[in-house]
C-alpha cells in the first residue's frame, strides 16, 4: 500500500492515508515523498473530494473510516482492484509468487530488466536498495509485480493475485501460511489453482519442480510450465552450488552465475529471476551484471550495525521455514560466530499454535534463541495461542541456550551481557518490534 501510494504521488495524484503504528522504513520513506500520515483512524480523515478510497486488506468493518465511506457511498476499491483495472492492463505483467522469496525474487528480477534497459513498472513488498522505492508506474509494457496469496479485502477474500493478469508467473514454492485466511494447506492450492488458471497459452509459468505442491497445482494447466529446481526433472537445472563469505555460485544450463545473496532459497531466487529474464530476451551477461550488482532489500539479513564487535541483522522472516534458510544462509556468511536469533511472534499464523513444532525445529539451527511474547494477545483466542514458554523448553531440551521475554527492553536487558565479540545478532519479526533493534545497538555502545 505504501509503495502504491508513493508511486501515484510521484505521479501526480493527491494522496493522503491513515494508519496504526506506522513504523520505518515505509514511515520516514512515505513522509520523504510528501504524503502525509494521520493516525489514528477517524472518519475526519477522508477528504471530502476524494475521488478514490483504497482500503488495505488489514482493514475490517467497524473502523471508523469504512463506516464512513459505506455511509457516505463513496466510491472504493480494494488495492489488487486498483492495480489491475488502471495500471495492469494490456500489459506484460510478470507475477512472483509463492509462501517464500516473493519479495526478493521481484526485486530481482526487476533489477534484471531495468539493466536491460527494458525500463519495468513494477510494485514489489519490500524496498529494494537498487531502485530506492518499492513501486514505480511508468509507460512501459512491462510491469514486474510480487504476487501475494493473502485475500484482497474484506469485502474481496480471493487472493490479490487472482487480479493481477499474469503473463509470466512464477511459483517459488507452496506451504501453508496466513492461518487467518486459509483453512488448511488444500485452501492454498485451491488459490494457487485458480491462479494457473488464468495464466494464457502464449504465456509461461516457472515453478518450483522440487516442490510437489507446486507440481501438483499447475497439473492440468494449458499454458506452458518449465520447471526450475535441483532434482533431475527439473527442465532449467539448477547445478553446482557453491558457498564463501561472498556469497553464492550456482550453473544452469552451459551458464555459471556468481550472487551476492546467501543460503539455497536464494539460489533458487536467482535462479527463477534468470529463467524469467531470459524469457523477455535477456543475455546471460545481462543477467550476471544485474545480480553481481543486487544490494539486496531492506529487513532481508540486513545488517543494521555493529557494537562491540557484535553485528545485529533485522530480518522480516515469520515463517518455520523462512527463519530455517535465513539461519542455514547466515551460517554461510559468518562461519564459526556464534549466532542469536530473537523472534517476535506477530504474523497472524505465528501468533497462533500452528507452528508449535516447527519453530523449535527453526530456531534451535541458531546458537541462543530469545522469544518474545506474542503480539496482540488480546486477539488471539487462549486455546488458538502459541505457546512461547513450550518452544523455548522444546530448544532448550535440543541442548540450546533459550529464553522467554515479555518484550523489546527486557529481551535486550537479559542479551547483552551474554553477547561477545563476534557474534550475530538476528531480529525476525514481521514489524517494528518496538525498536528494538536501535535499543539493542545503543545498549551494547553504552
Amino acid at each position: 500500500m505504501g509503495s502504491v501510494a508513493a508511486a501515484l504521488r510521484d505521479r501526480g495524484c493527491i494522496v493522503t492515508g491513515s494508519d496504526e503504528k506506522v513504523y520505518p522504513p515505509m514511515s520516514d520513506f512515505l513522509r520523504a515523498k510528501g504524503i502525509p500520515l494521520t493516525e489514528p483512524y477517524q472518519a475526519e480523515n477522508l477528504p471530502d473530494d476524494a475521488e478514490v478510497v483504497v482500503i488495505g486488506n488489514a482493514i475490517k468493518r467497524g473502523n471508523p473510516e469504512v463506516e464512513a465511506i459505506l455511509n457516505r457511498k463513496l466510491y472504493y476499491l480494494s488495492l489488487s482492484e486498483v492495480l489491475k483495472e488502471f495500471f495492469l492492463r494490456g500489459r506484460h505483467n510478470l507475477v512472483v509468487t509463492g509462501t517464500h522469496g516473493k519479495t526478493t525474487t521481484t526485486a530481482l528480477l526487476t533489477w534484471m530488466l531495468t539493466v536491460g534497459e527494458l525500463e519495468p513498472g513494477y510494485m514489489i513488498g519490500g524496498l529494494p536498495r537498487n531502485l530506492g522505492q518499492g513501486a514505480l508506474f511508468n509507460d512501459s509494457k512491462y510491469f514486474v509485480i510480487e504476487g501475494d496469496e493473502y485475500d484482497s479485502a474484506f469485502f474481496d477474500k480471493r487472493s490479490k493475485f487472482i487480479h493481477y493478469l499474469p503473463e509470466l508467473l512464477v511459483i517459488n514454492n507452496i506451504e501453508f501460511d496466513h492461518a487467518d485466511i486459509f483453512d488448511d494447506l488444500a485452501a492454498v492450492k485451491l488459490s494457487f489453482r485458480r491462479l494457473v488458471n488464468i495464466v494464457p497459452q502464449n504465456g509461461m509459468i516457472l515453478l518450483n519442480g522440487d516442490d510437489a505442491n507446486c507440481v501438483e497445482v499447475a497439473r492440468e494447466c494449458l499454458a506452458p510450465i518449465v520447471a526450475v529446481g535441483f532434482s533431475e526433472n527439473c527442465a532449467e537445472r539448477i547445478r553446482d552450488v557453491s558457498s564463501s563469505a561472498k556469497g553464492s555460485r550456482f550453473s544452469l544450463g552451459e551458464t555459471t552465475f556468481d550472487s551476492p545473496l546467501f543460503g539455497e532459497f536464494n539460489v533458487r531466487n536467482a535462479a527463477m529471476a534468470a529463467v524469467a529474464a531470459r524469457f523477455y530476451g535477456l543475455t546471460p551477461e545481462v543477467i550476471q551484471t544485474a545480480l553481481t550488482s543486487f544490494e539486496g532489500i531492506a529487513r532481508r539479513q540486513e545488517v543494521r550495525g555493529t557494537e562491540r564487535g557484535v553485528t545485529v541483522i533485522d530480518d522480516f522472516g515469520h515463517h518455520p521455514t523462512a527463519i530455517r534458510e535465513t539461519l542455514g544462509a547466515l551460517r554461510h556468511r559468518y562461519p564459526g560466530q556464534r549466532l542469536w536469533a530473537i523472534f517476535e511472534p506477530r504474523s497472524n499464523t505465528t501468533r497462533r499454535a500452528v507452528f508449535q513444532q516447527q519453530l523449535p525445529e527453526a530456531l534451535q539451527l541458531a546458537d541462543g534463541v530469545f522469544i518474545a511474547q506474542i503480539a496482540a494477545l488480546e486477539q488471539i483466542p487462549p486455546e488458538e495461542r502459541l505457546h512461547p514458554e513450550a518452544v523455548v523448553a522444546a530448544i532448550a531440551a535440543a541442548g540450546r541456550m533459550a529464553f522467554y521475554e515479555r518484550d523489546a527492553a527486557a529481551i535486550v536487558e537479559r542479551i547483552v551481557p551474554l553477547l561477545q565479540p563476534n557474534d550475530v545478532v538476528t531480529i525476525f519479526s514481521n514489524g517494528g518490534f518496538d525498536g528494538i533493534h536501535g535499543k539493542l545497538l545503543d545498549a551494547l555502545r553504552g
